[in-house]
């Protein structure tokens, strides 16, 4: 069944049609880090070990794509040295956005993420993340293992 539904996500990529317009709007319109009681992509996030239980969070995120652009100098200087245009970030985009829900969310551990939509101008990303010190993670073998609490 998740295959299905990864191949139907693949098609509505590809076309960019009915729904998944509207959407796109309202993610242009919402936060840039919202909390969201479901998965959009139920098929990756089961890949990354959600659960739809309690202590498993899921976090969307917006972050910019796209290179950097530094301040102009002052003194003079050949437009090839400026320096300004062309810096590329040595962080890829997903990795930002995790390092920036881990920033907000201390307490929470990573489980993964992954990409949900692409513009011209941001990429959003979905974050499964799990508190470990929740009774019913901690209660859970699977999670234990993947958080290394098993002994």
């Amino acid at each position: 069944m998740y295959r299905q539904v990864g191949e139907t996500w693949r098609k509505v990529f590809k076309e960019k049609t009915g729904d998944i317009r509207q959407r796109a709007v309202q993610l242009r319109k919402g936060p840039t880090m919202e909390r969201v009681e479901r998965p959009s992509r139920l098929d990756k996030a089961r890949m990354y070990g959600y659960k739809a239980k309690e202590g498993v969070v899921v976090i969307r995120i917006r972050v910019a794509a796209g290179g950097m652009r530094r301040p102009r100098p002052t003194s003079g200087r050949r437009p090839k040295h400026m320096g300004v245009l062309r810096m590329k970030s040595d962080e890829p985009v997903k990795k930002v956005a995790e390092r920036r829900v881990r920033e907000r969310h201390t307490n929470l551990k990573m489980l993964g993420s992954y990409e949900l939509w692409v513009d011209g101008k941001h990429r959003w990303y979905e974050c499964i993340m799990v508190d470990p010190s929740h009774p019913a993670i901690m209660k859970d073998y699977d999670y234990r293992r993947r958080l290394g609490l098993v002994s």
